[in-house]
């Protein structure tokens, strides 16, 4: 029988001749990232650790970083900020023409959400799209969404302002099966045709089907203008009743001031409480971005013939186009953009080159379908406001080819001029970009730093992001963000790209 004295002796020994007894092996990872100031989405603020990631995903979290680990790489934080990568909620892109998509990337995006302001690919099985995306494998996420305006065309209905019973029933087929095909929800563009000739009992009816599928309608509504904008809220919190709703770049146009703002606040706010769930996105710019066609008339517009409004209503027309661009801040304010003879100028710097009225060149020059273009009609003082309330994320509305900057700047414009001026704190416009979005799209494997989830991370440090995206020169860059990193693998260190592309097609049926 051994006594105490002797098994004390022998404990002494095996430590003294085989300390890796003492030690607890060391654990291995694909990538450590070291000495970070983890902003984990929550909205809560920074704290030091290290981050370790095998394969996709985060395995482990050390907040004890005197602890040695071994890893195949690892990326040295030195004190930066580490946060989950930013969902962008609204984005405009072909990952099939553009699957570097480098415009989100450097932006520290991880995950896009497509098939916006109700248009998606004209496919009437989206699952073909869908596994062609993952096999072209983009740089991003995507989160997919099916278009109300493509679900119009795809089922006949298009341009009908009464559907039949028939075509109802066809567009709920074809919309229920996008769903379990993995869409994330349904989208409108009710300002857009054949979006605009849909009456609210034919959304309510589609927003039954989005909500069966757990899903979530994002809407460009009806109409963003100050005297119209409380109507078409309160015609998608119908929707509400049936499935979570979602105001796409929230706005008032001509609004201003911060009463104003808080009285659209105050709208969502008392539906919230009423058990409706919406939620909304901003971009921090005051010029929105769409087709010419917003300024014509529906009259003007498809299905009808414009040459033949041309024969019949060119009076008509070229009045309403006057009076509707001087509402529209004049022409100053309309900025040409892609698709155009005349980007890059504004409809006043092209008239007075052609010398006729800037009427006339919409008429008889570009046509309602004669490109894109930026619109200066918003107040910064309100939006700004808007972007405030906790329910209000980040969005770009953005793609690699448009002519905006914030297709390009967005996220860099967060960080760089919105946090630590009394509008927001770093770690609350993070959990904008990070978490609310992840939450609102349901996206469960992403959006904040925790063990298990998805290693979609971004590294950077505050006082070195920039945004270098203008109006005149849209396609810059933002700079900042030092390491990107997508699914485990970095697709983003110091500015370089790399050339393996990690993103995925993002499936809402397994969440």
């Amino acid at each position: 029988m051994l006594n105490l004295t002797t098994l004390f002796i022998i404990a002494f020994l095996a430590g003294f001749l085989f300390p890796s007894c003492q030690q607890t092996q060391k654990e291995h990872y694909d990538l450590a990232i070291l000495d970070a100031m983890i902003l984990d989405g929550t909205g809560n603020e920074a704290y030091k650790g290290h981050i370790f990631i095998n394969a996709d995903t985060i395995a482990k979290i050390e907040k004890d970083t005197d602890l040695q680990h071994d890893a195949l790489n690892t990326i040295k934080a030195n004190g930066k900020i580490v946060s989950p990568g930013f969902i962008d909620t609204h984005a405009h892109g072909d990952p099939l023409a553009t699957p570097e998509f480098e415009n989100f990337l450097s932006m520290g995006v991880t995950t896009i959400s497509l098939g916006q302001d109700g248009f998606s690919p004209q496919y009437e099985h989206i699952q073909e799209w869908m596994d062609t995306v993952q096999q072209v494998q983009p740089s991003v996420n995507i989160a997919m969404f099916a278009g109300h305006n493509t679900l119009r065309m795809l089922s006949g209905i298009e341009y009908d302002t009464i559907p039949s019973e028939e075509g109802l029933q066809q567009m709920q087929t074809l919309l229920a099966s996008t769903m379990e095909a993995g869409c994330f929800g349904m989208t409108t563009g009710l300002e857009y045709n054949p979006g605009y000739y849909a009456s609210s009992d034919e959304l309510n009816f589609l927003a039954k089907t989005v909500g069966k599928h757990n899903g979530i309608i994002m809407s460009h509504m009806r109409n963003e203008d100050d005297d119209s904008v409380e109507a078409s809220i309160r015609e998608l919190l119908a929707q509400g009743a049936f499935c979570p709703v979602h105001v796409s770049h929230i706005k008032v146009v001509y609004g201003k001031g911060t009463n104003r703002a808080m009285e659209i606040l105050h709208l969502l706010d008392s539906a919230r409480l009423a058990g409706i769930h919406v939620t909304a996105d901003f971009y921090p710019y005051t010029a929105s971005h769409t087709g010419i066609a917003i300024l014509f008339p529906d009259w003007a517009k498809k299905p009808n013939d414009y040459d033949q409004v041309l024969e019949t209503r060119r009076e008509e027309l070229t009045t309403f186009l006057r009076n509707k661009v001087i509402q529209r801040n004049g022409p100053e304010a309309t900025l040409m953009g892609a698709g155009s003879d005349f980007k890059g100028r504004t409809l006043a710097q092209i008239a007075d080159s052609m010398g006729k009225p800037f009427e006339k060149v919409l008429v008889e020059d570009i046509g309602p379908y004669g490109g894109g273009g930026a619109y200066f009609i918003m107040d910064s003082l309100l939006q700004q406001t808007l972007l405030t309330d906790p329910y209000v994320m980040v969005c770009t509305d953005g793609s690699p080819g448009m002519r905006h900057p914030r297709g390009y700047g967005t996220f860099a414009k967060i960080i760089e001029q919105f946090v630590g001026k009394d509008v927001l704190t770093l770690a609350e416009a993070v959990r904008k970009m990070t978490s609310l979005p992840a939450e609102t799209l349901g996206i469960e494997d992403r959006g904040l730093i925790e063990t298990g989830k998805k290693a979609d991370l971004t590294i950077f440090d505050p006082q070195e992001v920039k945004e270098t995206a203008t109006y005149p020169q849209p396609f810059q860059l933002a700079r900042g963000f030092s390491y990107v990193i997508v699914n485990g693998l970095i697709a983003l260190e110091n500015e370089a790209f790399s050339e393996k592309r990690n993103g995925k097609v993002l499936n809402k049926k397994n969440y």
